[in-house]
Formats: C-alpha cells, structure tokens, sequence
C-alpha cells in the first residue's frame, strides 16, 4: 500500500452539504491511487504543475460529448486517459485510477441534492462517469484553478471553491422535494431502508419515483441505497470490525453478501478495498465521513 504519511492534507468542517480537503503529493513517488465510489459527487481542482491523469477501471472517463476529450488537457486514446486540471465523479461514480504524483488540488464531496445545481445538470448527465471540469464549466473551472494556485494558503483555497459554489448553487435547478426526501432517508437509515416502500412515502408511483430519482441524481434509490450502506461498511471494516459484524450491523444477510457488495462497488475484496490510499487517509481528511 502506497504510504501516504508524508501527504500534505487539510481539511475544513464540512458545512451545507459541502465537504472539503486540501491534498499535495510531492515529486519524487509515483502514486497512483484506485479512486473509489463514495455517496456523494466529488469536484477536484488541480492548481499546482500537473493535471490529473486518469483511467477508467468501471464506469466512465469521458466530456460532456461522450468522447475522452478535455478542452485544457491532452488524451492518450490508445490507453483511455484523460488529462484534466479538474475533474467531476458522478454519485456512486466507477471505480478510477488517478496518478497523482507532484500534485496539488482541493477536493469537494457535494450532497447530490446541491450537486444538480452547482454543476448546471441533472445528475443522470454524469452518471457514473467522470468528465473533466470544464466540460462542465468551462472557463470558469481553468479560473478557478487559477485564483487557487495564487491563494496564499489552504483558508484562502478553501474560502475560494466555497464561494464559487455557492454562488452556482444560486441557479436554478434543484430537485423535487420528494426525491430529496428519499435521499435524506436513505442517508439516515445507513442504506438499510425498505426501497420497496419508499414511493408510498412521497404519494408517487414506484415508475415516476425511479424515473425522476434518476433523472435528478443520476442512479436509482436502489442503487443509492446499496451505495450508502456499502460506505458505511467499508468504513466499518476500516475501523478494524469483523466481516462478520459489519455484515450483521449493516444489513446483510450474510458475510458473502456483503463480500459481494464490496466486489460490485470496490472491484475488490473487503481485505484488499480496506487498504487501499483512498480510504487510508480517511480519518485525516474527511473525518466525519465527507458527506
């Protein structure tokens, strides 16, 4: 496992469904990190020499036009890497690898339910993929890269992406009040929710709710379901609890499901997903679990 004691890494209190933390690898180890599925959407700025290097390992990397293409970075079609200086991961996005040697970035985790608005699309646009940032900003992701590598330190960087949040959260384009109702309880029941019976609880049929759900935040309450209650296991597993409990205290029926859940989001199993570099720096830079 890559050590990542020597990582430069801050971080803010989160607030208003926002999450933030600052990371500088430096030069000299070649890291390269298996990024994987959280329940939130996550925004990263590079503003330091090198853009992010990434590869798809489930899901997508892709633009907005559906090809691997980025206005301010160079592709290597053969291999299916984007160079980007930001990045924007879908809900739930697929498992990704990110070299992140000599790098410098700010990473946000959004609720989903702000996520629509701060990016200026639905949710399903992103699905589980992930796009440079300026095929979603444009310009403004290569200015916003640029104010940070002037900030002064990590408040200024910080104060920097939460004021150009908040103020694309002004837009329009929010979510039903009904889908964020299901998400608020899916996020509260830990993913151990009956999804059978979550359109009874909005007045909506099951068709309309997996249809706007989706829609609006980019995967179904199923999978949404799964997602949270596989985040909060694998966090379980890292603390150092048994597969056997985890598997009991989260809903399973049995460690070989909850073996199959880590598979699906992970593309690996408990003992190796719990060592990975994106989940060891957790309780540094996300303390409170990022969401």
């Amino acid at each position: 496992m890559e050590d990542t004691s020597r990582w430069e890494i801050a971080r803010v209190r989160a607030r208003g469904g926002v999450a933030m933390a600052g990371f500088r690898v430096h030069p000299g180890s070649d890291v390269e990190l298996r990024a994987l599925p959280h329940p939130a959407v996550t925004l990263a700025v590079e503003f330091g020499e090198r853009a992010f290097a990434v590869r798809a390992e489930s899901g997508e990397v892709r633009a907005e036009n559906g090809e691997v293409r980025a206005e301010n970075g160079e592709v290597r079609a053969a291999s299916g890497e984007v160079r980007a200086g930001g990045l924007a991961a879908g809900l739930g996005f697929g498992v990704f690898r990110a070299r992140a040697a000599g790098t410098a970035a700010v990473q946000a985790r959004l609720s989903p339910l702000l996520a629509r608005s701060v990016l200026g699309l639905p949710l399903a646009e992103l699905g589980r993929g992930v796009v440079p940032l300026d095929a979603v900003w444009g310009a403004g992701a290569e200015r916003l890269r640029e104010r940070l590598a002037e900030a002064a330190g990590w408040p200024e960087r910080f104060a920097l992406v939460e004021a150009e949040l908040a103020r694309r959260a002004l837009a329009e384009g929010g979510v039903d009040p009904e889908v964020a109702h299901v998400w608020r309880l899916i996020v509260r029941g830990g993913g151990r929710v009956r999804v059978e019976e979550l359109a009874g609880l909005t007045g909506w049929s099951r068709q309309r709710l997996w249809a706007r759900f989706g829609e609006q935040l980019g995967i179904t309450p199923k999978r949404a379901a799964m997602l949270v209650r596989f985040d909060h296991a694998v966090h379980a597993l890292l603390r150092g609890d048994g597969p056997a409990r985890v598997a009991v205290e989260h809903g399973y029926a049995d460690q070989s499901h909850l073996h199959r859940d880590v598979r699906l989001f992970a593309g690996t199993t408990p003992g190796l997903a719990i060592r990975e570099p994106w989940l060891a720096v957790d309780d540094r830079a996300w303390p409170t679990g990022g969401t």
